[in-house]
């Protein structure tokens, strides 16, 4: 039994339906994929599946929690704010992914929603190293030193989620078309790498 109370065979089943579930998200979409087909790939009824997770919004969270866990593909910058525009720029390829976490950080307003704490994670993950990286910024004279970098993180975050919302509407919107735009164009920065 591991620390947490866990059996191996158990969480290693639990990883396996995750990742299922992060390839058939990706692969399918968010509306047009049901449980079955993960169960059907995991060798397991629905019921099954739901057996590792609290319920199907649970296990949704945390294919999201999942998907931030991913190793950055080689290529792809290190330092914020660059590798949101890199990790922006991949989504093009798995719309039901984007499809998935905007509907869930919509679900996770209701602070009993299983995706509240998962996406409240994430985005003070993601906020504390954006601002980190500005801060390196500023020192490296990139970015004035008067503007607030946890400003400028939200401000990335925005824009980033904003462009993933348009795009799930607007067939002629550019997913990271805005947040380039952002980064490169009004900031006006370049990576230190």
């Amino acid at each position: 039994m591991a620390t947490d109370g866990r059996y191996p065979k158990g969480v290693l089943k639990r990883e396996q339906i995750l990742d299922t579930a992060l390839e058939v998200f990706a692969d399918e979409g968010y509306r047009g994929t049901s449980l079955r087909t993960v169960a059907a790939r995991c060798d397991l009824s629905v019921a099954g599946v739901l057996h590792y997770f609290d319920s199907r919004e649970d296990l949704l969270a945390q294919v999201i929690a999942r998907r931030d866990q991913i190793p950055r593909p080689a290529g792809t910058a290190s330092v914020e704010p660059f590798a949101l525009a890199d990790g922006i720029r991949a989504n093009i390829d798995q719309p039901g992914l984007v499809e998935l976490f905007v509907s869930l950080t919509a679900a996770a307003r209701d602070h009993t929603h299983p995706a509240h704490e998962v996406l409240a994670r994430h985005y003070t993950s993601m906020r504390l190293r954006i601002q980190g990286a500005m801060r390196d910024l500023q020192d490296a004279g990139q970015i004035p030193a008067h503007l607030d970098p946890d400003a400028l993180a939200r401000l990335i975050i925005a824009a980033a989620d904003g462009a993933q919302l348009q795009w799930m509407v607007d067939d002629e919107a550019s997913l990271d078309g805005p947040l380039a735009t952002l980064i490169y164009g009004v900031l006006g920065l370049t990576r230190l790498e």
